[in-house]
């Protein structure tokens, strides 16, 4: 059974329509990254599944029970962790997740038990007694984690967890996520750090406007695209029959001629940048400078959207 079933999602706030039509089905274990510009209707799609919102169409399920017809029962198996942190001028640490494992009925003896092991977790054990108003954001955002965490929920609901966060803070967040993952937390992130979504996604969605204009794995996304990637190549002693050579390769689009190198225009989903170096070298080529240029998140998104919103 997938953990989130999502069938032809409407969302609308008054004549504007946030979400459109969107179908998503995400199996347990998987990280699913939702990636769009602000106004997208990643943070619709994401209060939807928190039951946070109400008088959407279409069917939304979580482990098979609907959203809207029991939202209770929903609750039990998600932690919801939004964009911003609440801040609780007058609790520590400890009384700030003891307060919420006590709405989640956890009984009182098991209490202290499940907050030492989330604390763990996120390596905030000698914060335990500092006050929340204290915290620096980043310990913030790990608390928020533990809190999310204290009821041990089948489903994370993570939207912009790393928002505002300094480096050293981003990637102390980023480590705990792929903790989770490897705990076997099924996990919906949305995130505008398209790199690091890319690192830890098993699958990646691209939403603009309020539709999915792509959905599948990094490299699926590229193949989709039928993306290029360009291969600086310096040859030792650089001659014709080399470049022809190099030409026919299977997955070679085309070289370009420059300066004191070539640019192979290389097509990933025919041929590995691995390979193409092998087969180069094959031909009994020296290789002094063999270059890929970036080919990331940022591209595949700046190619499929073009900054529309709802």
């Amino acid at each position: 059974m997938n953990v989130v079933s999502i069938d032809n999602l409407w969302v609308r706030y008054g004549k504007v329509r946030a979400v459109r039509g969107i179908s998503l089905e995400i199996p347990k274990g998987e990280v699913f990254g939702f990636i769009g510009p602000n106004g997208a209707g990643k943070s619709s799609t994401i209060k939807v599944l928190a039951t946070l919102l109400r008088g959407f169409g279409g069917r939304v399920k979580v482990n098979g029970v609907d959203v809207a017809r029991n939202p209770s029962a929903v609750r039990e198996q998600i932690g919801y962790m939004p964009d911003f942190f609440g801040v609780y001028e007058d609790l520590t640490v400890r009384e700030y997740l003891h307060f919420f494992a006590a709405a989640y009925r956890i009984k009182r003896n098991d209490r202290r038990a499940i907050v030492t092991d989330v604390l763990q977790l996120t390596d905030l054990e000698n914060k335990i007694d500092a006050p929340v108003d204290a915290l620096s954001r980043g310990m913030k955002q790990r608390l928020a984690l533990a809190r999310v965490l204290v009821h041990d929920p089948d489903l994370l609901l993570l939207d912009e967890p790393a928002s505002g966060l300094d480096p050293r803070a981003r990637i102390e967040v980023r480590e705990l996520l792929k903790a989770l993952k490897e705990m076997g937390k099924t996990i919906l992130i949305s995130s505008h750090i398209l790199h690091e979504l890319s690192q830890l996604c098993t699958r990646i969605g691209i939403i603009e406007a309020g539709q999915m204009v792509a959905e599948g794995s990094l490299d699926d996304i590229f193949r989709q695209l039928k993306l290029q990637r360009i291969i600086h190549v310096q040859l030792v002693r650089p001659n014709n029959g080399a470049i022809d050579k190099i030409r026919a390769l299977q997955g070679v689009d085309g070289v370009d001629q420059l300066a004191d190198r070539m640019a192979v225009r290389l097509r990933e989903d025919q041929m590995s940048i691995e390979d193409l170096h092998d087969n180069i070298h094959a031909m009994g080529a020296g290789i002094h400078m063999f270059q890929p240029e970036a080919m990331d998140m940022e591209t595949a998104f700046m190619k499929l959207t073009e900054g529309k919103t709802a």
